[in-house]
């Protein structure tokens, strides 16, 4: 996929974003079935403008630490560890990469993938990051928005 096309389809999908009243999922009200997470986790689309540059945020998102994105060809070093995002929305649908970002382990029960969305269940957990999740509830749907855009041509 060229970039104009990379960048056309962003800005349609930041077009349909909107603005819904429900209030923000906290972790542990999250709710999975098979992997998937079919609840918005703030009741608002996510922005793929925005996914984007967290996915590419070597300290916030750090995604290209294991993930390659073709789709991001300026990033150098991207990882090898998981599979390429590459096409990602072609074998996800949105509650399934949802469910991915929020908690890998619940699709993948062996995986290295963090947790993002969650905040138990962990074990030596460094004081200063007790109770908090990597990223908040709109960066999880930031990340899905912008993964969305990635499918084969």
């Amino acid at each position: 996929m060229s970039s104009t096309r990379i960048i056309a389809a962003i800005a349609a999908t930041s077009l349909i974003v909107g603005v819904a009243s429900a209030e923000t999922l906290s972790p542990d009200q999250v709710k999975f079935a098979d992997g998937a997470v079919a609840q918005s986790l703030t009741g608002a689309a996510g922005d793929p403008v925005a996914g984007r540059e967290l996915f590419a945020n070597r300290k916030l998102g750090n995604c290209l630490a294991c993930h390659q994105n073709p789709e991001m060809p300026e990033q150098a070093f991207q990882g090898e560890t998981g599979p390429t995002l590459e096409g990602v929305a072609g074998r996800y649908d949105e509650t399934h990469l949802r469910g991915l970002v929020v908690n890998s382990k619940m699709t993948f029960e062996d995986t290295m993938m963090p947790s993002f969305y969650r905040t138990s269940g962990f074990y030596r957990v460094a004081g200063k990051f007790a109770d908090k999740t990597i990223l908040s509830a709109q960066q999880v749907e930031d990340v899905v928005a912008y993964l969305k855009t990635l499918k084969d041509e």
